[in-house]
């Protein structure tokens, strides 16, 4: 029976000793993949980090003087209020533009899409461009695309703003300045936000330069109770 034991013994340390350059190969792969970018934002074959759990959808209490059915996007925070009415409001965690590239004012939601498709402007390709980073003209739609499952595109006046409320296939940037201006929320987010959110809905941003002028509201906190019962 020892005998058996130890036939046994040496063919397992053989088979280790066969799967183990394989694995290392394959992780080897995996690191040696070379990084791409979209959207201004470097991506590395890495595991993707998730945002902070304050970042996660809420129902919070939100005293405010605004309609329900108003979006609030406190860019400092990098929250996004959908005003529910009776001081509630759901709340998202966003990304948003990284230094230079913040904004505030009021529009509204001019225009909706399902699994967009991405056309990076001129500028930002010519930018890209000049550090060695070629942009497409245009991305179609889908799961590697920078504007993720669902856009909501911004007008102010009747005319496009170039800025959107967005998904993104890079979750782990939201809570950060990382964006060209557009408004970044997780996938599942843009996609709850987009069925309640109509066209023509009013969008305040508040952010550098005051232009969004004076905008009421105080976040109190999570309303448990709601956000256990899922609004």
């Amino acid at each position: 029976m020892s005998k058996y034991l130890s036939m046994l013994a040496a063919a397992a340390i053989a088979a280790t000793g066969m799967l183990a350059p394989v694995e290392a190969d394959a992780f080897q792969a995996a690191a040696a993949r070379p990084a791409t970018v979209t959207n201004d934002v470097t991506l590395v074959a890495q595991k993707p980090k998730q945002p902070a759990e304050k970042f996660r959808r809420r129902v919070v209490r939100l005293v405010t003087d605004e309609k329900p059915g108003t979006i609030i996007i406190d860019t400092n925070n990098k929250f996004l209020y959908y005003v529910e009415g009776g001081n509630r409001a759901t709340r998202y965690g966003v990304g948003v533009g990284r230094e230079g590239f913040g904004w505030s004012g009021v529009v509204k939601i001019g225009r909706k899409e399902e699994w967009p498709s991405w056309r990076p402007p001129a500028q930002m390709r010519a930018r890209e461009a000049a550090k060695g980073h070629m942009l497409p003209v245009v991305q179609e739609g889908g799961i590697d695309n920078p504007l993720g499952a669902r856009a909501m595109y911004l007008f102010k006046g009747g005319r496009d703003t170039i800025f959107r409320i967005h998904g993104t296939n890079q979750p782990w940037t939201i809570g950060l300045n990382m964006s060209s201006g557009c408004i970044r929320m997780m996938n599942k987010d843009v996609e709850h936000l987009y069925e309640r959110a109509s066209i023509g809905t009013k969008v305040i941003v508040v952010g550098p330069g005051n232009r969004q002028g004076k905008v009421s509201f105080e976040d109190r906190g999570i309303d448990l109770l709601r956000t256990i019962l899922g609004g």
